[in-house]
């Protein structure tokens, strides 16, 4: 199981590293194309004063190109439209709102001046321009040259501000509030990591310190890991305007396989995996191996669908995609395994539920929470706001998941809800033995009282861990497994009847029946 889940990580970084995009608040570049109209770049200013700085030079041979700026109210009538024409788009624009720029001498404002080069005449355009507006506002900037016959040929820089503040000034509208809410998230994080460290050393101590517990530090430390690089690359931002795409990609990988890590601990321990039984069946790891990998797949698809084939000129959210839909969805075929799981495990072992009544409730809602807000998303929160709403709403949930997790697993005799009562070292041999009704013995795991608490491990004067209570030896004929005896020479009592079956599911319908000591 471990083998196998360190392969979808492996695969899942190596993928999401291949993934390249350029997109920044501060853009430069050369248009070259046979287009007389051509989408350029897009921003989200606030409701305040925003400015726009721009350098533009070309040949004055493709005089004269003009520059388009678009609010958004206006850009779906424009794009994308690929039968309109050029005059059609440019017609939908208020001249009388300051939104057109001419790249020309004539036009005062533009901020154009000749220039000479190589025995060449070209256009060099320096300027501003200020936007306000009642709310926040994506505004979309576009090139034409209705007149020209050779296309469009620029050269551009462009910088996008909204304020002065290291807080504001390069970030979008959109992600004002990003940076100071994910350095909250980073300090919670990290505080409920320190936490899990903690807990960790004492289930150690205790012998407790199981495989799905490991899993579950993973997955927080992936969290962690995917602050500090989203922290990293938004401080960078903050001081440049120059996107680094590469940090925020290896953010969001570690993001991705902190959710992955999480939902499959939750469903092996939904099976009852180090709760009750120490092992899961051959075909059972196979199935979680198979949707292990096809999550994956679809996280890795993700990325280059949104770098390959998302359309810079519309505002998307990641999920508006066909992989986006297949992780929605097989995080609900996940919850459906998920609910079967614990309804088997509970069944079988009811004494349990203290543990999986709340256990089963809490996850229900974070495994329904992720498609509930990708349809929220994507359909009710306006596209000005969906950037900061969704990373809030999104880090929030990842917080109360492992917050819950930490509470409902700390080795506290006040806490009724400890799930762990098998010690490693009995896992250990439970996994060793045999499991079928004709081999040498069967894996048993006799089941605490409702009320136990935690386990406890040192080793005082009159007190052991005896693991042989733990588990059935087969008789000498006709395969009968016995109890450990009801009143041994070490002190070991049987408080439990005689049973038809073991607990493991090994076996059902053969007598149990406890023996005297020889």
């Amino acid at each position: 199981m471990a083998t196998g889940l360190r392969s979808w990580l492996l695969a899942l970084c190596v993928t999401l590293l291949h993934v390249k995009r350029t997109s920044s608040k501060i853009v430069d570049g050369t248009i070259d194309i046979r287009e007389d109209w051509t989408f350029l770049t897009r921003f989200c200013y606030k409701d305040s004063v925003g400015e726009l700085k721009y350098h533009f030079e070309y040949p004055e041979s493709y005089a004269t190109q003009n520059i388009f700026l678009y609010f958004d109210t206006q850009w779906p009538n424009v794009y994308p439209k690929p039968e309109m024409t050029c005059l059609d788009k440019e017609d939908k624009v208020y001249r009388g709102n300051n939104q057109v720029v001419n790249l020309t001498t004539s036009y005062v404002w533009s901020g154009c001046e000749k220039k000479q080069l190589l025995n060449k005449t070209y256009l060099e355009c320096i300027g501003d321009r200020r936007f306000v507006s009642s709310r926040e506002r994506w505004w979309y900037i576009a090139v034409s040259n209705c007149k020209s016959t050779k296309g469009l040929l620029l050269k551009y820089r462009l910088e996008m501000t909204n304020g002065d503040t290291f807080w504001r000034k390069h970030f979008s509208a959109d992600e004002r509030y990003i940076l100071p809410m994910d350095i909250a998230f980073f300090i919670i994080f990290s505080i409920l990591w320190l936490l899990g460290i903690h807990i960790a050393s004492q289930l150690t101590s205790r012998r407790l310190f199981h495989f799905s517990y490991k899993l579950y530090l993973c997955s927080m430390t992936f969290e962690v890991l995917s602050l500090m690089f989203y922290l990293i690359y938004y401080i960078e931002f903050g001081k440049k305007g120059i996107e680094k795409y590469g940090i925020s990609v290896v953010g969001r990988a570690c993001h991705y396989i902190s959710h992955v890590v999480f939902l499959i601990m939750l469903i092996l321990m939904a099976k009852g995996w180090t709760v009750t039984r120490g092992r899961i069946s051959s075909s059972g790891q196979i199935k979680l191996s198979i949707f292990g990998t096809v999550y994956t797949v679809c996280f890795a698809v993700l990325f280059f669908y949104e770098a390959a084939v998302f359309d810079p000129g519309e505002v998307l959210y990641i999920y508006e995609s066909p992989a986006g839909i297949g992780i929605c969805v097989l995080r609900v075929i996940a919850w459906l395994w998920f609910c079967y799981g614990t309804f088997f495990t509970l069944k079988h072992y009811p004494n349990k539920s203290n543990f999986y009544y709340p256990f089963w409730l809490i996850y229900t809602a974070w495994f329904l929470a992720g498609p509930i807000m990708v349809v929220i998303s994507a359909y009710r929160i306006p596209k000005w706001e969906r950037a900061q709403i969704v990373n809030g709403i999104d880090w929030c949930i990842s917080i109360l998941a492992h917050a819950v997790f930490l509470v409902i697993t700390r080795p506290s005799a006040a806490n009724s809800n400890f799930p762990f009562h098998m010690r490693t070292n009995q896992i250990g041999i439970q996994e060793a033995a045999p499991s079928g009704p004709t081999d040498n013995g069967v894996a048993y795991y006799t089941p605490p009282l409702p009320s136990a608490p935690p386990p406890y491990s040192p080793q005082q004067p009159g007190h052991f861990t005896d693991i042989t209570s733990m588990f059935m030896v087969s008789g000498g004929t006709n395969g009968k497994l016995l109890y450990p005896p009801a009143n041994s020479p070490n002190g070991l009592q049987n408080p439990y009847p005689p049973m038809n079956g073991t607990q493991n599911g090994g076996m059902n319908g053969i007598p149990m029946m406890t023996i005297s000591p020889s």
